[in-house]
């Protein structure tokens, strides 16, 4: 896996604060884990959303940015997911990373502290110039949407 420049990451934490450090599970990994910066344990209730704090802050380079995306296995196992996702972290914010958790389950789900929550992606990003016209091209699909192509 190829590695680009480092990204510079303030930390809040009382005690070892290189516990709070995002890393890749395996050298493979696109996704770095991001875990709860929290005192005590936090349930989320069955169909609700909690905002999560990371105790993290990024220096994302311009021309970057770092999506939040869920950890499959708290998706499959637990039913617990990111409810904006992906989450979009811009290169010019300098604001704690937090994850908005939700729980699609019929179960309380506990968060404990220092649980990996959530892994983030640095991903490179390109800005579009937007330009206005009264013809597109035309396609062979054209304006057909959800579900066009058929259930299976």
């Amino acid at each position: 896996m190829s590695k680009m420049n480092k990204i510079k990451i303030k930390i809040i934490l009382e005690g070892d604060k290189d516990e709070l450090l995002p890393n890749y599970a395996t050298d493979g990994s696109s996704g770095a884990d991001l875990k709860a910066n929290i005192s005590q344990d936090i349930e989320i209730l069955p169909g609700e959303s909690y905002l999560v704090p990371t105790g993290i802050f990024l220096e994302i380079p311009e021309g970057y940015e770092v999506q939040i995306r869920p950890r499959s296995g708290l998706a499959l196992k637990n039913k617990i997911t990111i409810l904006n996702t992906p989450g979009t972290i811009d290169s010019d914010y300098r604001g704690e990373i937090k994850v908005i958790l939700i729980n699609h389950s019929k179960d309380v789900f506990k968060i404990t502290p220092l649980m990996r929550i959530a892994q983030m992606v640095v991903v490179p990003i390109y800005q579009a110039e937007f330009i206005k016209s009264q013809k597109l091209v035309e396609t062979s699909r054209q304006e057909m949407g959800f579900g066009h192509t058929g259930i299976y």
